[in-house]
């Protein structure tokens, strides 16, 4: 929220100005020293940095003060220095009351799988009616869903946020700062494992979305889930609103057709409306996403026939379903930005209808799975030879567990190559490309494929 004077996020924090004038106007927020400028309220928070070690880059950026918990000197007095017990607690306390002043209805959006894409569509739908804000890239955390809301100008109708989570709880403290009017889930699946001790508990740190929802809210819920349909069953809030593939979901899709390299069309149903479609996606799982995205609009209001203008013009999320064309009509399937079970699968099968003279599927490890980890990893590597795939490479030592099961389902050991990062991949490919080759590329973040993206991009750009 923009033009607060300091003075007054000092009353709304509880904190106490050691320096500085309460008049400074205060006109945008950061964490990241790097993102100050003239005007910024910094907030040095202690996560795997200390931010009280930044604050004087804060200040040299331009920073007008900065949220600290410690003492912090010889910094020039007018330098406004607000003390707090917890910076992390100040800012989101900060945001969390400046929603309560500002009629603003909220929309969080959390699942195991496509919450970036989801946020996106339903952000962009809502704009056909609504003057919207959502949250940049994955901020979907404590500290990134406050910031998202801390950016609010005051002419916003509704706030498209993501809330994401690797332990129970994570939700909850999210809904307590921003509750959600409408409460999205699209789907439950084996992410964070580590954490948890079976799906059943994902579900249940799921489910805080709508425990932390408004009174009345509706939920927006994957039909296409069994987990989800029993949620719904025992949740005793507001309306409940599936979307999915199912016959008996109000918004879903029938009739879904590839169109190669063009996309896919299907008939999109909502209500008793009912309208064909063609979307620029390859992979099924963003069909899903998009249904979501219509559900939540259709929960405001819109109707069929007023969101077919933005369906013709949704953005293309960055590592998420991206297509590349490169010279020598090769083309790369950027999917890099995270991986799971559920999520490759579901894009494995999808570019498994599309024509290229090659299929060539560059996985990497996917992180989080728990003790069965290895087991995941070795059944995706069975879909490679049962889907078609013509060659795998693998990044990192859990994804060679993809080679032993593709080998298992006769797989040519010859087809297979595993690397142990990203640019030894990328200088293999960039010699073992051929003309018309499909090139997916899919992995946990940590992994850092979008390296071999930016490579092959840069080495092959039409």
């Amino acid at each position: 929220m923009k033009g607060l004077f300091l003075g007054e996020i000092a009353r709304l924090t509880g904190g106490r100005l050691l320096q500085g004038r309460p008049e400074t106007l205060i006109l945008s927020y950061a964490f990241d020293s790097r993102q100050a400028a003239p005007g910024t309220l910094f907030f040095a928070l202690k996560d795997k940095r200390d931010g009280h070690d930044f604050v004087r880059d804060a200040y040299e950026k331009g920073a007008a003060a900065a949220c600290v918990s410690e003492d912090i000197k010889g910094l020039p007095p007018d330098f406004g220095l607000l003390k707090v017990d917890d910076t992390l607690a100040a800012l989101q306390t900060l945001a969390a009351r400046l929603l309560d002043h500002h009629r603003l209805k909220i929309v969080g959006i959390t699942g195991s799988v496509g919450k970036t894409s989801t946020k996106e569509f339903t952000a962009r739908l809502l704009s056909e009616k609504f003057k919207v804000l959502k949250s940049p890239g994955n901020f979907n955390n404590q500290i990134g869903v406050p910031i998202s809301i801390l950016s609010l100008d005051g002419s916003q109708e509704i706030a498209v946020l993501e809330m994401g989570m690797s332990r129970r709880g994570e939700i909850s403290k999210l809904t307590a700062i921003a509750p959600p009017d409408v409460a999205v889930i699209t789907a439950i699946a084996p992410v964070h494992l580590e954490f948890f001790r079976d799906l059943d508990e994902i579900a249940l740190a799921k489910r805080e979305i709508l425990e932390g929802a408004r009174p009345g809210a509706v939920a927006v819920l994957n039909g296409d889930d069994s987990r989800l349909r029993k949620m719904a069953s025992e949740w005793r809030g507001g309306q409940v609103l599936f979307y999915g593939f199912s016959q008996d979901c109000p918004v879903r899709a029938d009739r879904l057709r590839p169109l190669g390299f063009d996309g896919l069309s299907f008939d999109l149903a909502i209500g008793k409306q009912k309208a064909g479609v063609r979307v620029p996606f390859l992979n099924r799982a963003l069909v899903s996403n998009l249904l979501a995205a219509c559900a939540v609009a259709w929960s405001f209001g819109l109707e069929l026939e007023q969101l077919l203008p933005a369906i013709n013009d949704l953005p293309q999320v960055e590592h998420r379903g991206q297509l590349l064309k490169l010279k020598n009509r090769i083309i790369i399937y950027d999917d890099s930005y995270n991986s799971n079970p559920v999520a490759l699968r579901l894009v494995l099968e999808s570019l498994s209808q599309v024509p290229a003279a090659r299929k060539i599927a560059v996985l990497g490890d996917m992180l989080e799975l728990g003790p069965e980890e290895l087991a995941f990893h070795r059944e995706a590597g069975q879909a490679i030879p049962q889907l078609g795939w013509d060659i795998m490479v693998t990044i990192g030592p859990r994804a060679r567990e993809m080679v032993t099961g593709a080998l298992e389902k006769g797989f040519e050991a010859r087809s297979a190559h595993s690397f142990d990062g990203a640019e030894e991949a990328a200088d293999w490919l960039k010699t073992a490309l051929r003309p018309g080759d499909l090139v997916l590329v899919k992995g946990s973040h940590a992994l850092a494929l979008d390296k071999i993206v930016a490579i092959l991009k840069k080495e092959m750009e039409d």
